[in-house]
């Protein structure tokens, strides 16, 4: 389903799947804002890689962006939706690196480990690792019950089942199985890799036989 919202000049435009929120937003340029709504996402993104979740804040957007927080905030009302904007655009940043990888095979793949082999040479590497950072950051505000990450860190996970399943063969119960594995194998090598570093994240991959 589409949702088309209306502010001011801004058109957004929310992709809902099953238990999924998608945002994807075209923006035009408001009189007298120098920066478009995306480019100031990119900005919070940008932030939030040198700061962390918890150190993000309108004024050290406006201050990265050379701009005043009053333009941040007109796109972004709220904290919230700052947070939010920035975890679906992470999301999204993931799937865009993941898909060249998962797609060139041209066929599906038969289970959770062909999935992680595939996947796994795009994510251990030292580009991706400030975008886990900050993902496993969302996931322990998430696990402590603070909002908006309690909401939006299962959404976004759901997300990543939800397309991964779509590489996969079999049936849909199936594939939502192996999908789930692989994101959970994904996910603990790759917190693994924050935590013990790149060698000892590589060994086990090798080990689980995805590497």
């Amino acid at each position: 389903m589409i949702l088309s919202v209306f502010v001011g000049v801004i058109t957004v435009f929310v992709v809902i799947t099953t238990n999924t929120v998608i945002a994807v937003v075209t923006t035009i340029n408001p009189v007298g804002y120098k920066h478009t709504r995306d480019e100031i996402l990119v900005g919070a993104l940008e932030t939030a890689f040198e700061h962390g979740f918890n150190r993000l804040t309108f004024g050290r957007v406006a201050s990265h962006l050379d701009i005043n927080d009053r333009t941040v905030v007109y796109y972004f009302p709220t904290k919230s939706d700052l947070i939010t904007g920035v975890l679906m655009a992470m999301g999204e940043q993931l799937m865009t690196s993941l898909a060249p990888a998962l797609e060139s095979g041209g066929e599906p793949a038969e289970g959770h480990l062909d999935l992680v082999r595939a996947a796994w040479p795009v994510l251990a590497k030292p580009e991706t690792d400030p975008v886990f950072s900050l993902f496993f950051e969302a996931n322990g505000l998430a696990a402590a019950g603070q909002e908006p990450y309690r909401t939006m860190v299962p959404q976004l996970v759901q997300g990543w089942v939800d397309w991964s399943a779509t590489m996969l063969s079999g049936g849909p119960k199936a594939r939502q199985a192996e999908a789930e594995a692989a994101v959970a194998l994904v996910d603990g090598l790759l917190l693994l890799r924050q935590l013990i570093g790149p060698e000892g994240a590589a060994r086990a991959a090798r080990r689980l036989g995805v590497a």
